[in-house]
């Protein structure tokens, strides 16, 4: 009995088993250089195009370049190690709260309105907005799309990138943003530098042209409060280190000394 039975699953499990072999075959690996860029977009336009990704994102990651740039910038994070005085110095923190209070008084209705929807006061949009790109005064120079599929590619942090690839060829698809969209070297877009996977996700369109537009002002400020408000602000609470809406900020960026600087900043622009 068992070896009659066995002789019948040895068909099916040599089948099984060059299925698992075709699918690994098939499957994107990664890689730590430039060798093997080109062949790793094929499988992974493959992966992609299961996922949902069209015509034009697939185009977008087929011209899609290996960003030696983004690698190097993202073995080289030096900033994040500072001691949070160090950090805040470096980044310019006075500045930013000094713009951002004339911010905050020259167009109080918008961030009003802003925190009447989403609870998230204007002091924190706004020391994000300075921390990340000046006030919009430089959003990147390179290219999204290459950039975050290189980063996928790359064996270091893959499947942290992969879900952020794919967000930026479904942008694509939808015309947020095109290949040649230029953001920051890790991909990110835009005046507050969304990761494309979040921008997909939690971008709005605020100013209601019938497009979300991450280097509109607007639409901008607007999706990061909604990404701060769905990650779970609670409106009216703290957002001090120890505070209820501490824990929000750190959703919006890993690195320790950046969150308390957030939170430092915004409670000096909103006159705490």
């Amino acid at each position: 009995m068992f070896t009659s039975t066995m002789r019948r699953l040895q068909p099916f499990a040599m089948a099984l088993g060059f299925g698992l072999l075709a699918n690994s075959a098939l499957a994107a690996t990664c890689g730590n250089s430039a060798e093997g860029f080109s062949s790793w977009k094929a499988a992974f336009a493959r992966e992609a195009a299961a996922e949902g990704v069209g015509q034009r994102g697939l185009e977008a990651l087929a011209g899609a370049q290996y960003a030696s740039g983004t690698i190097a910038a993202d073995r080289n994070q030096k900033s994040f190690k500072y001691s949070l005085e160090k950090f805040m110095q470096v980044r310019g923190a006075t500045t930013i709260v000094a713009q951002g209070r004339k911010r905050r008084a020259r167009d109080a209705a918008f961030y009003d309105a802003l925190e009447r929807q989403y609870g998230v006061p204007a002091g924190v949009l706004i020391a994000i907005h300075g921390m990340e790109t000046g006030f919009g005064g430089f959003m990147g120079d390179s290219a999204v799309v290459s950039a975050i599929v290189t980063l996928t590619y790359d064996c270091r942090r893959s499947e942290f990138f992969r879900p952020h690839a794919l967000g930026a060829l479904k942008l694509v698809d939808q015309g947020a943003i095109t290949a040649q969209t230029k953001g920051a070297k890790h991909g990110e877009l835009g005046h507050t530098q969304f990761l494309p996977g979040n921008a997909l996700r939690y971008g709005v369109d605020a100013n209601g042209d019938g497009r979300v537009d991450f280097y509109n002002l607007t639409d901008a400020l607007a999706s990061t409060a909604n990404f701060l408000r769905q990650k779970g602000w609670q409106p009216g609470q703290g957002y001090q280190e120890g505070q209820p809406n501490f824990a929000v900020i750190q959703q919006w960026n890993a690195a320790s000394v950046y969150q308390k600087a957030i939170a430092l900043m915004g409670a000096q622009i909103d006159g705490g």
